[in-house]
């Protein structure tokens, strides 16, 4: 078991997000007889798993709902994968985006080429 402080060090979160993520309900630390946090190997996966959300761009209040999804148990799984599974959607509409830009890109910077090679053949 870890300290709050052990674990902000783990998961590379400081102590303030920690406390607000569990307001939010999205982690739920076990209490010492002296009603001190005590975290898990389980929660610095659990953690893990959630800065990954974040880092998609899943909202917050999707990563809520994950969350007590995820507390009920096996029974929420397919609404779970609803949730990823938009995600993704979403995630995908945006490369498809950025493969645009990229290709917009692509083809100024080719035209600028053509262009100097047609002025050094001068």
């Amino acid at each position: 078991m870890y300290s709050i402080g052990e674990f902000s060090k783990l998961v590379g979160m400081p102590i303030d997000t920690l406390r607000y993520y569990e307001k939010l309900d999205l982690i739920t630390p076990a209490r010492s007889h002296t009603n001190k946090r005590e975290y898990s190997d389980a929660d610095i996966h659990w953690m893990a798993f959630i800065k990954r959300l974040k880092s998609t761009g899943m909202p917050m209040k999707q990563i809520q709902a994950y969350a007590q999804l995820r507390d009920i148990g096996d029974a929420t799984i397919d609404e779970r994968l609803d949730l990823l599974a938009k995600q993704r959607l979403r995630l995908k509409g945006e490369q498809q985006l950025i493969q645009q830009h990229l290709d917009f890109l692509d083809q100024k910077i080719d035209s600028y080429h053509q262009r100097k090679q047609q002025l050094n053949q001068n």
